[in-house]
């Protein structure tokens, strides 16, 4: 976590920014995903490392493997063992099925160093795309093929792994996916062996060219949502996305709490003003200063009630308007699950986490002025106070979704 004494936000910079996001769906019926998707940024040298398994079949016996897989592959390439050293061992580390004589788990591994080198390592997954000025770009592979030691498998089980390496540009994408992707549909009679990689392809690009500026986030949830479809909305396996995106930040600068000093309520405005990128009022008391101090009108907005959230409120210039301490401990809750929007519910902590996940950069401007409405002993029990909320938040931020946080006190 970052704790800056001023913010800068030049989206215009031509800085590149590395967006890394997923959706998936359970196999129908199922409640534990077979599909296991981890990311994370090593601090130690800056290289941002994804891994996307399918563990055989579905359920709680799949996903055991797919993340005992998964978390081994991201650890191994964080620890900078050889890409293909570290597949061997993770190979030769998991069962094969006596039946059909293939691994419990397949994966595909993309290490992304600082000068966005890109190292992708595959291992039966579907083969990724990588998007190039909207243009489908066939990589170069080298394939090693090797034998696996299991004694109790007869014959031999040979691996074939498929290792690529490229220098990524801005505005390339990658995107990875299960082979609950590739095989919906399969016995209908519109795709009766399945979606098929080509069709996978060629969606993808199409959705790519309908918004040329589609977030990896929703790039994902679209593909996955189509596959769902081709599957009458009745997943027959696991469905898993991943997309890897290179492109110019997005920023978001977030208001909670009153300046400690009134006087610095004008300097306060001053930065939301000339702010490039989103911007978000956490707070009643917050959001009443920056009416003063840009002589605008906050108003309640009332189509959206939510039993739980307290509604959100329209401002000029601003892209959010929400109450602070209950709102900022439900957008806890919800980036703590991992949830995109429990039950469908269109409320400000749910619109504030959508704001969160599209974003790259955010900026917390906290202040530290003492509200007395939180000294109310009829308060929930447990309610921390918005430091310790915002803390919690940006840890999740960058632990969880990779985002860059930093907070300023005032």
């Amino acid at each position: 976590m970052n704790t800056d004494n001023s913010i800068q936000a030049d989206t215009g910079s031509g800085e590149t920014f590395i967006e890394v996001d997923h959706f998936q769906m359970c196999k129908y019926n199922q409640h534990s995903p077979g599909d296991v998707f981890l990311s994370e940024k090593n601090p130690a040298d800056g290289h941002t490392i994804t891994t996307l398994s399918d563990g055989l079949g579905s359920g709680i016996k799949a996903d055991v493997l797919a993340t005992l897989t998964a978390t081994m592959a991201t650890k191994f390439i964080a620890a900078d063992i050889p890409a293909k050293r570290a597949a061997e061992i993770i190979m030769n580390t998991l069962p094969v099925c006596k039946d059909r004589g293939i691994s419990y788990a397949t994966f595909t591994t993309v290490d992304i160093e600082p000068d966005a080198t890109v190292h992708i390592l595959e291992y039966d997954n579907p083969p990724y795309l990588l998007v190039r000025q909207n243009t489908a770009i066939d990589p170069v592979k080298e394939d090693t093929e090797f034998e696996r030691k299991d004694k109790n498998t007869a014959p031999k089980v040979k691996a074939i792994l498929h290792y690529s390496t490229y220098a990524a540009k801005p505005g390339d994408r990658l995107i990875f996916f299960s082979d609950g992707v590739t095989q919906s549909g399969m016995g209908t009679p519109a795709f009766p062996f399945g979606w098929g990689v080509e069709n996978a392809y060629t969606y993808i690009l199409d959705r790519i060219r309908d918004k040329l500026d589609i977030s990896a986030r929703e790039l994902a949830h679209s593909v996955v949502q189509e596959a769902c479809i081709h599957d009458s909305f009745l997943p027959k396996d696991d469905i898993s996305c991943g997309v890897v995106y290179f492109r110019n930040p997005r920023d978001t600068l977030i208001l909670t709490g009153p300046p400690l000093n009134p006087k610095s309520d004008e300097a306060l405005s001053g930065l939301f003003k000339r702010f490039a990128g989103k911007k978000v009022i956490a707070g009643g008391t917050t959001a009443n200063i920056m009416a003063r101090e840009l002589s605008t009108k906050v108003t309640v907005n009332m189509d959206n009630l939510d039993p739980d959230i307290p509604p959100y409120s329209d401002m000029e210039g601003t892209d959010l308007v929400c109450e602070g301490i209950i709102t900022l401990g439900a957008v806890a809750d919800i980036l703590e699950s991992g949830t995109t929007s429990p039950l469908g519910r269109d409320n400000a902590a749910t619109r504030l986490v959508d704001i969160f996940r599209n974003s790259d950069r955010i900026y917390f401007v906290v202040g530290t002025r003492i509200n007395e409405a939180h000294q109310d002993p009829n308060m929930p029990e447990g309610l921390e106070i918005r430091r310790n909320i915002v803390k919690k938040i940006s840890g999740l931020l960058q632990e969880k979704y990779l985002k860059e946080v930093h907070i300023q006190y005032m």
